[in-house]
């Protein structure tokens, strides 16, 4: 099975509700999908969201690092040489993840639809069933209630709820949605990078003082202060999760090295893709260190990729895959089932994804 023709094309998918974190706000997912074809008539997906505030990733540099670099390094390649063809991607370029991410998956897709095993099974196979978490966006305190309301009526029992676009109203706006949702509900926050390491300790200790009951803190301070993450884990009552300070095994390695947090979570499109979240997931496992599973604002094709990982590893713990629920419809076929909460993987050869429906996708050829 030789790789004959790389395809690129774009789709857009309204959300629910306008998307809005400390660091931007959308209303739409627009993603680069990613096609890789063999000489078998099989086709292996890939996709990637433009998320240029957080990666540096835009749709023109996706495009063009498919187009000029990556996929000139695996065309005319043998499927079954799956280890080549992996490290090809990775070198091929430098940065770059999103675009690697998506043309890493389409391999793995292509490589267990070679040999009729569904991926999640080819990197452990450990469950076939998860349950994530649903995002809550920064908003005024009232509203962020009501959202989150209108989540635990959805069968939501676990919210991650984004801070941080004004300090000052970070503990009014956990203490709202606390005050909505109850006692037994699950919150963890992401503040996106927005605090300064002792405001974070200084806001996150006020949130427990509350009995705001906060299950950890993603990503409190910018992704290169590594100083400051590790003062936050060591002073603050919540735990901390590393999220845009892990970009690579290395980045991950050195957090778990020097105890800069308490939980890292992967990402395939910070990191490269499957292939390098493997690697965390191992670190994490010597170093005993749980893991999440997140996604970007993505729909469905890159997420079930994310799926197939978490349900292969039982490192990763926590599940933040929430990006094709967000959506307001679902242009992909087969694939992982999103029933609210509840996620169940694929069964079927390699990620399982079908296609993308008839019009929903705009080919740049």
């Amino acid at each position: 099975m030789r790789i004959t023709r790389i395809r690129l094309g774009r789709i857009s998918v309204p959300l629910r509700v306008p998307f809005k974190t400390a660091l931007r706000s959308v209303d739409s997912v627009e993603d680069v999908v990613v096609e890789v074809h063999t000489d078998a008539g099989t086709i292996g997906y890939g996709e990637a969201p433009p998320t240029g505030v957080i990666t540096g990733d835009t749709t023109g540099a996706i495009v063009g690092a498919v187009q000029d670099h990556i996929g000139r390094a695996i065309l005319d390649r043998d499927v079954d040489d799956l280890e080549d063809l992996l490290q090809r991607v990775q070198r091929s370029i430098v940065h770059n993840t999103s675009a690697k991410a998506a043309v890493d998956m389409a391999l793995w897709d292509l490589y267990g639809q070679l040999h009729h095993i569904p991926v999640y099974k080819l990197l452990g196979g450990a469950r076939k069933c998860i349950v994530t978490d649903i995002t809550i966006s920064v908003n005024p305190p009232e509203e962020m209630a009501r959202d989150a309301r209108d989540a635990i009526g959805r069968g939501y029992d676990c919210l991650k709820v984004k801070v941080g676009a004004n300090p000052a109203l970070d503990v009014e706006r956990l203490s709202a949605v606390r005050r909505a949702v109850g006692d037994d509900v699950c919150i963890r926050i992401d503040a996106n990078q927005a605090w300064r390491p002792r405001e974070a300790v200084r806001i996150l200790n006020a949130m427990q003082e509350k009995g705001l009951a906060i299950e950890f803190v993603e990503q409190p301070v910018k992704a290169q202060d590594i100083d400051g993450l590790r003062y936050v884990t060591e002073h603050s009552d919540v735990p901390v999760l590393a999220d845009e300070s892990v970009f690579s095994p290395e980045d991950a390695m050195r957090i778990m090295q020097t105890r800069a947090a308490d939980l890292i979570n992967i990402k395939l499109m910070k990191c490269g893709g499957l292939t390098n979240a493997l690697k965390i997931a191992s670190a994490a496992e010597v170093y005993g260190v749980e893991c999440m599973i997140g996604c970007m604002l993505e729909a469905k094709i890159s997420v079930n990729a994310a799926v197939e990982l978490a349900c292969a590893k039982r490192i990763i713990t926590k599940v933040d895959l929430d990006g094709p629920v967000l959506c307001s419809e679902d242009p992909i076929l087969g694939g992982a089932v999103f029933r609210e909460k509840e996620i169940t993987v694929s069964d079927e050869p390699g990620l399982g994804i079908r296609g993308v429906e008839p019009g929903r996708i705009a080919y740049i050829d």
